[in-house]
């Protein structure tokens, strides 16, 4: 798969306005200001193709980029304490009918801060994943902002965090070192091709 062929082709700010899905989908997850964005320009080696804002809960539509054959869907983010509660229900009503709209995903990277304890929307977001038998890894974002000794001791609280999830692959990754961007990947190219984990 060719990394460096990708661009955006529209943006869906209610669940009526998304089309039928037709292609492969890779899609990207996680709360508001976990690093999405600098994740996904970090992984197709662009500086603009998704917005890095420096205010949290920018992103309030589900943003679709054409890739090498797949689209790759980046989410709004979840848990932004200071959106408007229409905006929330706007944003709950979003994500019901993107992921109940029969889609054709093929992997959910869902995004968590790797420097604090999984929220209990990123808890809700794995449960749903996992119940609704949608492939999913888990992107540790955020781990250059940990030292050695830091990323230990969170490295050991993510076994009992995650516990639940022990058989879920998790890719520690950052957007600054690199860290974990020809894993993120590898994980895209077996999705895309269909292959097993």
């Amino acid at each position: 798969m060719r990394f460096d062929k990708i661009e955006f082709t529209a943006a869906y700010g209610t669940s009526k306005q998304l089309p039928p899905s037709k292609e492969t989908e890779i899609v990207f997850s996680g709360r508001s200001n976990v690093g999405k964005s600098s994740l996904i320009n970090k992984v197709f080696n662009r500086k603009n193709l998704a917005r890095v804002s420096s205010v949290p809960g920018k992103t309030i539509t589900v943003n679709f980029f054409k890739g090498d054959g797949v689209y790759f869907v980046d989410l709004p983010g979840y848990g932004y304490a200071k959106r408007e509660q229409s905006e929330k229900k706007r944003w709950a009503e979003l994500m019901e009918g993107y992921f109940q709209s029969g889609r054709n995903i093929k992997l959910v990277i869902q995004l968590i801060d790797m420097r604090h304890a999984p929220s209990a929307d990123d808890m809700t977001m794995l449960n749903f994943l996992r119940e609704s038998g949608i492939p999913f890894v888990i992107a540790l974002t955020k781990c250059d902002k940990l030292n050695k000794t830091e990323t230990e001791k969170r490295r050991a609280e993510l076994l009992e965090e995650l516990a639940d999830y022990s058989e879920i692959k998790t890719i520690e990754f950052s957007s600054v070192k690199g860290t974990g961007v020809e894993e993120v990947k590898a994980e895209i190219i077996r999705a895309a091709n269909g292959e097993e984990k």
